[in-house]
């Protein structure tokens, strides 16, 4: 032992006249062998009130020191859709004004497209598709209008329609190849189906509920008077690459079959059959409302035993600090095997907090009010996207997100997935979850902010 410290003496005393004999400003390099372990001691310790236990976060070695530090600067849009102005590329130093011709109502509806925040980089393909530049096609009785991969590419598990349907009017019996989802936005409408094993059920939805038809059944769709505008709402298909024109029609098949082999089917005369449509429906005016739901024909066979209806409008709201949400998935509307659903709500200035879906796209259909989306597809691709009443929105699985509320009034949309089950990732919850000391080496956060993390999901969180 004394023969230890005598030499670890004499090595001081030798750095010492190193150190004393170099000029002024020349660097002093000291050789360690490896076999000697040099740790930074940290200057003192806190304690965190959520371990109890020290938390050593002042370290003479900084983790974070080797890559620059986040921008703090407001990196909001720049304006509004109501402002009466002439939108420009131009953020702080970057950017110029247009010189050429612009669309200027586009570009007030997509202020972090025109002028994006610092924080975007990258590339990501377009996430946004409203439904107000979807061809419509006009019928008398209503109208439809589709979005599929056609209009966004990268949306390939889901496809939307949106229909509206005059008092009486029908959507003519008709079946998928994909399954059908509704959500009604006004209005009541009046849904029939017969499953394979003869099994009939009638129902009438109002707004804020929901169907669900699986591939292959036929089923048929009559606004009733409920409301003298009839109803609308909108159709979700399992299926990115779904077409409202190749649906399979009842009016349609009948006009492609030979009229003696419907005389057969019927076992009637054939020219009991000279009225049949020759060409489809598709949305006709009926010529009686629809009757009560008891008035539906009595099936020996029973009616089906999952419901293909759900009063999700009856179903309580989840408030959270910032707004709400609703959730249907197949634990509560258990026939819909492949449609999950979340209707959420965002007070002003709050936010659906960053998260992100492990296995399944989601589709949203906002609803009301205005909203900014960034999405985050790793390796620093990062767009964001804004988003009005009417608009489609689209985010792969496992790409993180956020939902911000930037208008003045409530925002209103669905989340809506190709899935049983609806489930998310919360940034926050993770963290929490996390041992706060790796998280700190991570992102450099405070006791503070690790005691402010939330360890159940927040949803939404408050401005």
């Amino acid at each position: 032992m004394i023969r230890v410290s005598s030499l670890l003496c004499s090595l001081l005393l030798a750095s010492a006249s190193l150190v004393a004999a170099a000029p002024a400003g020349t660097p002093v390099v000291f050789s360690v062998d490896a076999s000697t372990s040099v740790r930074p001691t940290p200057t003192h310790q806190t304690i965190s009130t959520v371990t109890g236990k020290p938390t050593g976060t002042s370290s003479a070695y900084d983790p974070l020191a080797t890559v620059p530090k986040i921008d703090l600067d407001p990196n909001g849009p720049l304006w509004s859709d109501s402002e009466n102005i002439t939108p420009e590329p131009v953020r702080g130093k970057l950017g110029a004004p247009m010189q050429g011709p612009h669309n200027s109502a586009v570009e007030l509806q997509n202020p972090d497209l025109l002028a994006a925040p610092s924080t975007d980089h990258g590339s990501v393909p377009n996430v946004k598709w409203p439904f107000a530049l979807s061809h419509n096609r006009l019928q008398t009785g209503g109208w439809a209008r589709q979005q599929n991969i056609n209009a966004m590419p990268i949306a390939s598990a889901m496809a939307g329609v949106n229909m509206r349907l005059e008092p009486g009017a029908v959507r003519e019996l008709h079946w998928h190849k994909t399954a059908e989802w509704a959500y009604v936005l006004k209005g009541k409408t009046q849904i029939t189906a017969v499953d394979a094993q003869g099994r009939n059920y009638v129902d009438t939805v109002g707004p804020g509920d929901l169907w669900f038809f699986p591939p292959g059944i036929p089923h048929s769709l009559q606004a009733t008077d409920d409301d003298p505008e009839g109803s609308e709402f909108v159709l979700v298909f399992d299926d990115g690459h779904f077409s409202e024109d190749s649906t399979f029609l009842l009016t349609d098949w009948l006009a492609h079959v030979p009229a003696e082999v419907i005389a057969k089917n019927f076992e009637k005369d054939i020219t009991k059959f000279d009225h049949l449509p020759s060409e489809e429906l598709f949305i006709f005016p009926a010529a009686n409302l629809p009757g009560p739901d008891s008035d539906a024909p009595k099936s020996p066979q029973g009616t089906v035993p999952d419901p293909y209806s759900f009063k999700l409008s009856q179903v309580p709201a989840t408030k959270v600090a910032g707004g709400s949400v609703r959730i249907a998935d197949s634990s509560t509307f258990k026939v819909s095997k492949t449609i999950a659903v979340a209707e959420v709500t965002v007070d002003p200035g709050a936010i659906r907090e960053l998260h992100w879906h492990p296995s399944q796209d989601e589709w949203s259909f906002f609803l009301e009010g205005h909203a900014r989306v960034t999405v985050f597809a790793s390796q620093s691709n990062a767009r964001t996207f804004d988003y009005q009443a009417g608009d489609i929105g689209y985010v792969p699985a496992t790409m993180g997100h956020y939902v911000e509320n930037i208008g003045n009034s409530t925002l209103k949309f669905l989340e809506i997935f190709n899935s049983d089950r609806f489930e998310d990732i919360s940034l926050n919850q993770w963290l929490a979850l996390t041992p706060p000391d790796l998280v700190k080496s991570h992102l450099g956060f405070s006791d503070e902010i690790i005691d402010g993390l939330h360890k159940t999901k927040p949803i939404i969180l408050a401005n």
